[in-house]
C-alpha cells in the first residue's frame, strides 16, 4: 500500500513538472511574440513619417488574465500538496496501528509469561527463578489457536439391533490461545459420502477453512484418529482418488497458513469435540426417525391413490383388505342405494361389510338404511312381508309375522286364521294374501273386486309406470327403472330378467329375441353435467 501511494506522488510530481515546463514555454512564445508585434508597428510608423516614428513608444504590456496551462498547473500543485499531506497522515496512522500492535503483542506475551510462571514448581523457582525469561519474538507472539475437528456416522453409534438411519455429522471447534472456545460448528451431511475417514477428512477441511476465515494464521489441527494425522503428514498414502483429491485439497488450504502443525493425542483431549459430534448425531438421528415414523404413519389407499393417515384407514373385518375412510364410504354409499347389500370393494373379494365395522366411516343415515339392507338381505325374497300401514312399513318374514291365534285377547274367527297376520312392529292387522290393512267382514276376493288398487298411491305408481316404462319384479313385486346399460335387469331379490318384455333369464341366457342394448343407453351424454354430492350430504332419498 505504501508502495502504491508513493508512485501515485511520483506520477502527480512529474505532471506538475510537465506543467510547469509548458507554462513556462508558453510565456516564452508570448513575450516573443510582443515583441516582433512591436518592431513591425515602429517599422511601419517609421515608413510612413519619420517624425512620428521617433515620438512612437510601444505600449505598456497589459496585464492578462491567466491562461488555462497555468490554472491546470495551480491545481495539480494544489493536488500534489494534498496528496503529499495525505502520505503524511496515512504514514503517521500505520505508525501508530504498529505500536498499538507492538505494545497488544507485549501485554500478550507478558499475560503468557506470567502464567508460565505461575505453574512453576517452589523448588525449580527458588533454584532458577531469576534466570527464567522468555524472549519477545514477533513470530512467536502472535496468537496461537487449535483447531479440533470429528466426523461421526450414525452406523458408528447405532446399536447392532437399531435400524441406521443414514445421516452423518461434521463438528469443528477452534480454540484460542487461553483455549476458549472461539468458533464452534456442527454440520449435517448424508451418511453415504464415505466411510470414517472421509468424514474426518471433511470435518477437518470444514476447520481450516472457518479458521482462515477468523483471519487466524498459526494452527495446531489436533486429532486423535491416526489415519487422519498420518495422511497430513504425508506417512500414509490415499488409495482411492477421490481421498486423495480430498487430502490434496487440505494440504493447500494447509499452504495459507503461516504456521499450521498437526497433532496426535489421546481420545480423552479432543472430548470437548467429541461431545458436539455426539449431540449432533443424536439430534440427526432422531430427527430421521421421526420423519420415518411419519411416513411410517400414512397408507396409500389402492382406490383413490392418495397417501392417508393410517387412523384414517379402514380394515375389512374377514379379509384384512385395506382402504381409506373417503373410499370406502363411498363405495357403500352406492351399493346401499342401489338396494345391494355392500362387500368388499376389492376385487374378486366377496366379503360382507357388517354393520359394526362400518360404524367408523358412515353417517348415521347411511347407517340405518345399511341396517335395512342387512335385514333384506337375511330374508328371501318369497319370505318378506311389509307392513301395508304406511306409518310403519316394517320388513318381517312369513315366520315372524304375529298370527292371530297366538294374541291372548284375539276376537278373531277360525275363518280368519288363514289370511289374518299383525305387524311384529305397530301391531296392525293386515291380510297377508293381499298385502292391505285388514279387510274385515270381507273375503279376498270381494275385496279385490271392489277395490283393484287398495291404496290411492298404488294406481298412481301403476299409472307413472306405464308412462315411464318402468319394469314391476314379477317376484318381489318392486318397481325397477332403466337408468343406463343392457336390458338385462338383476333385481335385488336375485331374479333376472328382461327390461323390454319382462321374460326371465336363466342361466345367465335370455329367453327372448329382444335386442340387449339401446346405444342411447349405453352412451352417455358428455354435455350432462354430473352428480356432486358433499361428503357430509349423503344424498338419500
Amino acid at each position: 500500500m505504501v508502495g502504491g501511494e508513493d508512485d501515485g506522488l511520483a506520477a502527480l510530481r512529474e505532471q506538475v513538472a510537465l506543467a510547469s515546463s509548458a507554462a513556462i514555454a508558453a510565456s516564452d512564445l508570448d513575450h516573443a511574440f510582443q515583441l516582433q508585434l512591436a518592431e513591425a508597428i515602429e517599422a511601419s510608423l517609421r515608413a510612413q513619417s519619420p517624425n512620428a516614428a521617433s515620438s512612437w513608444q510601444p505600449a505598456p504590456a497589459l496585464q492578462e488574465p491567466p491562461s488555462d496551462v497555468a490554472c491546470a498547473l495551480a491545481l495539480q500543485t494544489a493536488d500534489l500538496a494534498r496528496a503529499e499531506q495525505d502520505r503524511r497522515d496515512a504514514e503517521a496512522c500505520r505508525a501508530a496501528h504498529a505500536h498499538a500492535a507492538a505494545s497488544v503483542r507485549v501485554a500478550a506475551h507478558d499475560a503468557l509469561f506470567a502464567r508460565e510462571l505461575a505453574a512453576v514448581p517452589e523448588d525449580r523457582w527458588a533454584r532458577d527463578g531469576d534466570n527464567i525469561e522468555r524472549p519477545l519474538d514477533s513470530a512467536a507472539a502472535r496468537p496461537h489457536f487449535r483447531v479440533f475437528s470429528k466426523g461421526l456416522a450414525s452406523k458408528d453409534v447405532v446399536g447392532p439391533r437399531d435400524r441406521d438411519p443414514g445421516v452423518a455429522v461434521l463438528a469443528v471447534a477452534v480454540c484460542g490461545p487461553r483455549g476458549e472456545a472461539v468458533l464452534r460448528i456442527q454440520k449435517p451431511v448424508d451418511g453415504a459420502v464415505g466411510g470414517r475417514m472421509t468424514l474426518e477428512v471433511m470435518a477437518l477441511m470444514e476447520g481450516l477453512d472457518a479458521a482462515l476465515g477468523l483471519g487466524i494464521r498459526n494452527v495446531t489441527v489436533v486429532t486423535d484418529y491416526r489415519p487422519l494425522h498420518n495422511h497430513m503428514l504425508g506417512i500414509w498414502r490415499p488409495t482411492g482418488k477421490k481421498l486423495q483429491d480430498m487430502i490434496d485439497h487440505v494440504l493447500s488450504v494447509r499452504k495459507n497458513f503461516d504456521q499450521c502443525e498437526v497433532s496426535l493425542v489421546e481420545p480423552s483431549q479432543v472430548s470437548y469435540v467429541a461431545k458436539l459430534a455426539r449431540d449432533s448425531i443424536d439430534a440427526q438421528i432422531a430427527k430421521a426417525l421421526s420423519v420415518d415414523a411419519f411416513k411410517e404413519k400414512r397408507e396409500t389407499c389402492t382406490i383413490c391413490l392418495e397417501d392417508t393417515d393410517v387412523s384414517k384407514i379402514h380394515v375389512v373385518e374377514g379379509c384384512a383388505h385395506r382402504f381409506c375412510f373417503s373410499c370406502m364410504k363411498e363405495h357403500v354409499k352406492a351399493k346401499l342405494l342401489s338396494g345391494m347389500l355392500p362387500a368388499c370393494p376389492q376385487e374378486g373379494c366377496t366379503t360382507k361389510l357388517t354393520v359394526e365395522g362400518s360404524k367408523i366411516f358412515l353417517s348415521q343415515r347411511l347407517l340405518e338404511i345399511m341396517v335395512q339392507r342387512v335385514r333384506e338381505g337375511q330374508i328371501p325374497p318369497s319370505q318378506k312381508i311389509y307392513c301395508p300401514y304406511p306409518k310403519c312399513s316394517a320388513l318381517m318374514s312369513l315366520s315372524e309375522v304375529i298370527h292371530p291365534m297366538q294374541d291372548s285377547s284375539s276376537k278373531y274367527t277360525v275363518a280368519d286364521v288363514a289370511t289374518l297376520r299383525k305387524c311384529v312392529k305397530c301391531r296392525g292387522s293386515f291380510c297377508i294374501s293381499c298385502k292391505v290393512p285388514w279387510h274385515d267382514r270381507m273375503t279376498c276376493c270381494d275385496y279385490k273386486k271392489r277395490y283393484p288398487h287398495a291404496r290411492p298411491e298404488d294406481a298412481r305408481l301403476q299409472n307413472l309406470a306405464r308412462q315411464q316404462l318402468w319394469r314391476q319384479c314379477i317376484k318381489c313385486k318392486h318397481m325397477i327403472e332403466l337408468a343406463e346399460g343392457c336390458y338385462h335387469m338383476t333385481c335385488v331379490c336375485g331374479y333376472e330378467f328382461c327390461y323390454t318384455c319382462g321374460k326371465e333369464w336363466k342361466d345367465k341366457k335370455a329367453t327372448c329375441s329382444c335386442p340387449l342394448w339401446d346405444e342411447h343407453n349405453i352412451i352417455e351424454d358428455s354435455d350432462e353435467d354430473d352428480d356432486d354430492y358433499e361428503d357430509d350430504a349423503d344424498g338419500v332419498y
